[in-house]
Parts: structure tokens; sequence; C-alpha cells
């Protein structure tokens, strides 16, 4: 793997973890940071043995945020030159699973990056925020659009409004995450789901993401075509052979990810 300056990379058992480590700014977001989070996410997609990304932060927490240092000075006609948040709809092209393990803070693009996951799982005590209006401005990277798309109009603007701290139980009353569990145990949860992913069938994985997410912005009738499109061209994989053949046979399926 590359060298990075701001995150942490490992490889195990077929899961690729991604840590974000500035743990003395609790883990706040700078531009070269977000590029290498986008970069490393890239090469997991790209790496047959990688079948699941995972995404963590060092220290107490996941993420603050924006590093508002960075951005203190910035102008209209340099955010629009600069191209703020390309990198940022680079995560919506990756075609594996990207489980985030979240913890303490989880604020402003910390926020929007956790949304961005697939699977979400916290800690105990992890709080959700959106602070940017107590700044003058507001989320930018897509935070408007999927915490509206996941809770509703309403608790959108009210939680994006009054810059609330959204507790985990809160967050897994609205469907935001997907599990609560004890700090001590959140690596060994989340290795736990993502081990789980492993044994699947990677490209019915994929698919079955593609269509998941088709489903939040095309009609019924549009999701249900493009459904069925996937599902039939599941029938020309290998996975598809073995796993009817091992149900035929009563045993466990040897899946290939072919």
């Amino acid at each position: 793997m590359t060298a990075f300056t701001f995150i942490e990379v490992t490889i195990d058992n077929g899961v690729g973890y991604i840590y974000l480590n500035r743990p003395r700014q609790y883990n706040s977001l700078n531009r070269a940071m977000v590029r290498e989070i986008m970069y490393a996410m890239e090469q997991f997609d790209r790496d047959d043995y990688v079948q699941v990304i995972v995404v963590a932060g060092h220290g107490k927490a996941f993420s603050s945020g924006a590093d508002i240092d960075e951005m203190a000075t910035d102008n209209t006609v340099h955010l629009e030159l600069l191209n703020q948040f390309a990198d940022w709809d680079r995560i919506a092209q990756v075609k594996k699973p990207i489980i985030g393990s979240v913890k303490g803070f989880v604020f402003g693009g910390g926020f929007e990056l956790a949304l961005c996951c697939d699977l979400l799982i916290a800690a105990e005590g992890t709080e959700f925020s959106f602070p940017e209006i107590n700044l003058g401005v507001m989320p930018g990277a897509g935070g408007t659009q999927r915490l509206t798309k996941l809770v509703g109009r309403t608790k959108a603007l009210e939680w994006i409004w009054s810059a609330a701290r959204i507790t985990a139980e809160e967050a897994l009353t609205h469907g935001i995450i997907n599990k609560i569990v004890q700090p001590e145990i959140l690596v060994e949860e989340t290795q736990k789901v993502a081990e789980m992913l492993t044994k699947k069938p990677a490209l019915a994985v994929r698919l079955i993401k593609e269509s998941v997410n088709k489903a939040v912005d095309y009609s019924l009738y549009e999701g249900m075509q493009f459904e069925r499109k996937n599902f039939y061209l599941l029938f020309s994989s290998e996975d598809q052979k073995e796993g009817m053949q091992a149900f035929v046979e009563k045993r466990q399926p040897n899946f290939k990810g072919r």
C-alpha cells in the first residue's frame, strides 16, 4: 500500500481497514486527509483480496469534522476552482461494502463520511451532529441530502438547524446506525460483521449494494427493473452455481467471488 500521512491502512483476513489518524485533532478532516481516504478506498476496491472496507478513527473520536483552520480564509472563487467536494463524490463509485466503526464525536464532515458508509456500528456514548450552522455555513459534502433520505425532511431540518447532538440511541431509532456496542468491543464487533461479509459471494454482495442504492433515487418500478437485471446477471456467476449446488448437496458453499 501507499504511504499515507493522515491515515493508517491495514489488511487482515480479506478486510481493508482505513484509520483516520489525527488523534490530537480528534481526526478533523483536512483536504489532504480526505484525498488519502478516497485513494485508499479505491485501492481496496481494486484489490481482489479485499472484500470489505472498514473506516474507523484512532484516538477518542471518529472525527470532529472539517479542519476549520484550513477553511477559515476560503472564499467562493477559491472553493469553486478547488472543486472542494470532488473527492467526496468518489465514494459513491466504490463497489465493495463500506462499514463505519464510530465512537466519540461524529461531527460535521465526520458525520458526512459516516453517512457514506453502507453499515454503521457505533460505540455506546457516540454523538452525531452537524454543527455547521453555528459557523455560519451548512453541510456541503452530502449531509443535508443523506440525512434527509434516512430520517425525513422535518427531523433533518430540526437536527441541522439546531446543531443538536444526536445520541447513539436516537441514531439507532432513526435508522442512521445499525448497532450500538460497548466501547471495549467496538473493534471486535466490527471485525465480526466485516468477516461475515467476506464469506458471502462477492459479486452478489456488490450487486445487492448497487440495487439498494438505486432504490433511494429510483421509482419503485425503475428500481425493480434494475434489481431484476442484476438478479439475472448473477446466474452467469460461478458462485451461483456453487451456492445452489451446495444447497442441494446439503454442504457449506465455497464461494470464489466469480
